[in-house]
């Protein structure tokens, strides 16, 4: 058995019931070392196997090989396990392997980060909302820019992911750039940095203003509809009720 566990924003209190219970049934809990390092002293005599960045498909075949030896397996991601996560790489790769009793996939739903983040922020995906990666490792820029301009002309609240990274400093410029040109400079927007984890915060901003902020790749950016407003500090989506 392979469970693919969303562990939301790593701290245990954030994590479903049913991610606790996966983890605690499974022999070996494998994944990214920065996820791993996050679970508590509940797991710390579990078998933890990791992989650095970049070698997901490496970490995927780990849990075939376990999972056929008969052993119950958790493969950790941060979030949500369907949302940028392994979950539908660990389904590809299945068909690879023979089907054998035991060799099964069930994957558990985590909190994402446009839930815990809009959550610190206010109420930003109120409405209508797209999640969009600014990641050009497996998706082309230009895919990433028609995706922009689309969520744009659809008046969506966006939610970003991977907005920056040090190879990819001026992503977060570039796809403000590319808003702007459909978008009002005064957009509402905000952006929440470690979510959930030591460090948290959040700023609420105009788009204007979030093209000149530098973010890193533990940041998620929210950028409002045109309906979206700043109340009491807090980046508000309303779903248009008549009040």
């Amino acid at each position: 058995m392979i469970y693919v566990v969303g562990m939301g924003p790593g701290a245990e209190e954030q994590m479903t019931g049913q991610a606790i219970k996966a983890l605690e049934d499974s022999d070996v809990i494998i994944g990214y070392p920065v996820y791993t390092e996050l679970l508590g002293a509940r797991f710390r005599e579990k078998e933890f196997k990791t992989t650095p960045m970049r070698q997901e498909i490496e970490r995927c075949r780990m849990c075939f090989e376990e999972a056929l030896k008969g052993r119950k397996v958790s493969m950790l991601c941060s979030g949500d396990a369907g949302i940028y996560g392994m979950a539908s790489l660990l389904y590809e790769l299945k068909a690879e392997y023979p089907p054998q009793e035991g060799l099964e996939i069930q994957v558990i739903p985590g909190i994402t980060a446009a839930s815990s983040g809009g959550a610190i922020l206010g109420a930003p995906i109120g409405h209508d909302f797209c999640v969009i990666s600014l990641s050009d490792l497996l998706t082309p820029w230009e895919v990433i820019r028609k995706r922009l301009r689309a969520a744009a002309d659809g008046d969506f609240a966006i939610v970003i992911y991977n907005p920056s990274s040090r190879r990819r400093a001026d992503h977060l410029q570039r796809a403000c750039d590319i808003l702007l040109e459909k978008l009002s400079p005064q957009t509402c927007c905000g952006y929440v940095e470690n979510i959930g984890r030591d460090g948290t915060r959040y700023e609420t901003c105009t788009l204007a203003e979030l093209r000149e902020c530098r973010v890193n790749m533990f940041t998620t950016v929210f950028i409002g509809n045109s309906r979206s407003r700043l109340i009491d500090g807090k980046l508000i989506t309303g779903r248009g009720y008549q009040i």
